[in-house]
């Protein structure tokens, strides 16, 4: 049923939050709790921070895991360090592709508490400092004004969790409705892939075309899109072009036949990127 994100530095105290979670659900209601988090998916933490490309690879299979496990009965608890917003983002299209309600909880801690717990692990947990110091300064930290992490629960090392305020929030609060670029359609049209490409690409060229003349805080319009662009900051070519793989990943796990709306969607993810 309701999804739980955990979030916070590396060494925050997420793990054990979670397993509080598990605890008290487990007690205090006949609801089935899953946790999955980087455990699960079985990988060395300073073989996949140390990569980019195998961290991308372990995102997308807790997502996935996540997805598998969201059911009108149990809880999941995603438990990641969660700290890219666009990540976030996917995680929030996804529960309302699934129509399910969700929460944030972020054990907020500062850098050197974080680093002074991993240093007290046991060595095979523990992470080589140059890589936890690396995923702080990448560290995106959530904001509750933003429907992707709200409702947001900020919990400090020492406090007791409020397990009845998400208990609440995750059992008395409607799915947020689905809209265009999360409802799940039909058998997508055949030429699905050739369109999503297509479009993306001339979405990408209209955004670097625009940026040669264009500020911050400018507007551009993208062709064949009613939505706009919200020009934030600059973006380079490599940055978009791994949001437009990331894009179209998601696009081929939730299919349109509505190939007209392929670029709103592609521009609502962007801006919801930057």
């Amino acid at each position: 049923m309701p999804l739980i994100v955990m979030c916070g530095y590396p060494c925050s105290g997420k793990t054990r939050r979670a397993e509080e979670l598990k605890k008290y659900f487990e007690q205090n209601t006949d609801k089935k709790v899953y946790v999955v988090g980087d455990r699960t998916a079985g990988a060395e933490k300073n073989t996949v921070y140390a990569d980019s490309q195998k961290e991308k690879n372990v995102r997308a299979f807790l997502r996935a895991e996540a997805e598998r496990r969201l059911n009108k009965d149990d809880v999941v608890i995603l438990d990641s360090l969660n700290y890219i917003k666009g990540y976030r983002y996917e995680l929030y299209c996804l529960i309302k592709h699934t129509q399910t309600p969700h929460c944030l909880v972020y054990c907020l801690t500062s850098a050197e508490v974080s680093s002074a717990w991993n240093t007290n692990r046991d060595p095979a947990d523990r992470l080589a400092q140059e890589i936890l110091d690396a995923l702080v300064l990448r560290f995106e930290a959530p904001d509750s004004r933003n429907r992707w992490d709200s409702p947001l629960f900020t919990v400090l090392m020492e406090d007791v969790l409020p397990f009845e305020a998400i208990s609440d929030a995750i059992f008395k609060r409607k799915a947020p409705p689905p809209n265009q670029s999360t409802r799940s359609q039909p058998l997508s049209s055949t030429n699905l892939l050739y369109e999503l490409d297509k479009i993306t690409q001339d979405v990408l060229m209209a955004i670097l075309n625009a940026q040669k003349t264009s500020l911050p805080g400018d507007v551009i319009l993208v062709p064949g899109a009613t939505e706009k662009i919200e020009l934030t900051r600059s973006f380079n070519m490599a940055e978009l072009r791994k949001l437009r793989r990331q894009f179209i990943s998601y696009a081929k796990m939730h299919p349109t036949e509505n190939v007209g709306q392929i670029a709103n969607m592609f521009v609502q993810y962007l801006n919801k990127s930057s």
